[in-house]
């Protein structure tokens, strides 16, 4: 097997958490607008909308927003106040500027790959604006070697990244907590893929037992393994 020559790593959930700041905020507004339907009624039709929207708004806070808003819009007939969609926007914006926590062994276990002389990646999906933010409050930026923010994690997109940085797939790694994302997509191109679970996903993000047949991957409790996992393949 050809040694490796580039690994990245998620950002979140993998890195720090994020997904749980945006069950909260949707369980809040969900309380808070419970007048215009049950917490099922809204978070199907909020799934139903976000769905639809992910094309056109992509990933992260302000998508949320404009979902939530136009859930609420659908649901009312266009009866929502302004001090409601005031209310959506208060609570999407504080999804733009929470303090960043680090997952445990984070600091630790890129430190300890970057002195293995590996060069390391960050590759993540969403809006550029809020993931900058969130690397820049993480005190991690100087780990990485290379940045990727990109509008969706698929076999296209890692194929192009790999290209651009003259990497075959079989010399490179991906570290994530998604399947659908970081996982799967990797494998499927032969290269390294290391699941790193986190204790919720988004249900965009969910995988059905069926799309994870034949791929072949490798199942970590934290990232803390992935230092001495990679020493082994070198």
């Amino acid at each position: 097997m050809p040694s490796l020559r580039l690994i990245a790593f998620d950002a979140d959930d993998t890195l720090w958490p994020n997904q749980a700041h945006f069950d909260a905020a949707e369980a809040r507004l969900y309380e808070l607008l419970s007048h215009y339907g049950t917490p099922q009624q809204l978070s199907d039709q909020f799934f139903a909308v976000q769905r639809q929207n992910l094309p056109l708004f992509g990933y992260g806070a302000k998508p949320f927003m404009l979902s939530m808003i136009e859930t609420v819009l659908q649901l009312t007939d266009g009866q929502i106040t302004g001090q409601e969609i005031q209310l959506i926007l208060d609570h999407g914006k504080r999804l733009l500027d929470f303090p960043i926590e680090l997952l445990p062994h984070v600091p630790e276990a890129l430190a300890a790959v970057k002195a293995q002389g590996l060069p390391l990646m960050l590759l993540t999906k969403g809006d550029l604006f809020d993931q900058e933010s969130k690397l820049a409050r993480s005190g991690l930026g100087d780990l990485f070697d290379h940045v990727e923010i990109v509008s969706e994690k698929n076999e296209n997109t890692y194929q192009r990244i790999l290209n651009r940085h003259n990497v075959q797939p079989e010399e490179f790694a991906m570290v994530g907590n998604s399947l659908k994302s970081d996982v799967l997509p990797v494998a499927r191109l032969g290269g390294q893929a290391v699941y790193v679970p986190y204790h919720t996903t988004w249900v965009m993000e969910r995988v059905a037992d069926a799309e994870r047949a034949g791929a072949t991957f490798h199942e970590m409790a934290s990232l803390a393994e992935v230092p001495a996992w990679l020493k082994g393949l070198r």
